[in-house]
């Protein structure tokens, strides 16, 4: 069963990457004609945040796109994997709590943001993070 849970953790954090770096690279246009750039980026973080002054919404999307790409390096290489995760999790659950506020609880449900970050928790619980550079630094310690 322990196996099992190893490649579970190990296919949570790819895929919990895989979800940050689709939604940068849309966002910076890498994407083609399927990326929704940034005027649109910022127009709906101006939608999620509306309990925020208009002039907060550029520094709340660059620093949220930064974060969002700095996780998802970091998990995909498995380095400060449990502080990592903790800091997905409490990013995107302030992302589902600012949906709330502003559009209802069906979004963040239908999107599943609160699982995203439910996801990213129990990753930061884990006992060991098997295939990662977390794993490698501590064998050669």
């Amino acid at each position: 069963m322990k196996r099992y849970q190893d490649y579970a953790i190990l296919l949570l954090r790819i895929a919990m990457a895989i979800g940050f770096l689709s939604a940068v690279s849309s966002r910076l246009g890498l994407l083609g004609k399927r990326s929704s750039g940034w005027e649109n980026f910022l127009s709906y973080a101006e939608s999620v945040n509306s309990f925020l002054p208009k002039s907060f919404i550029p520094s709340i999307a660059i620093i949220s796109t930064f974060l969002e790409s700095l996780f998802a390096v970091l998990l995909l290489i498995g380095y400060q994997t449990r502080k990592t995760a903790m800091g997905a999790s409490i990013l995107t659950f302030l992302f589902a709590l600012a949906m709330t506020y502003s559009f209802g609880i069906k979004d963040p449900l239908d999107y599943s943001v609160f699982v995203f970050s439910m996801g990213a928790f129990l990753l930061a619980t884990a006992d060991k993070y098997r295939w990662s550079l977390d794993e490698y630094l501590l064998r050669i310690k």
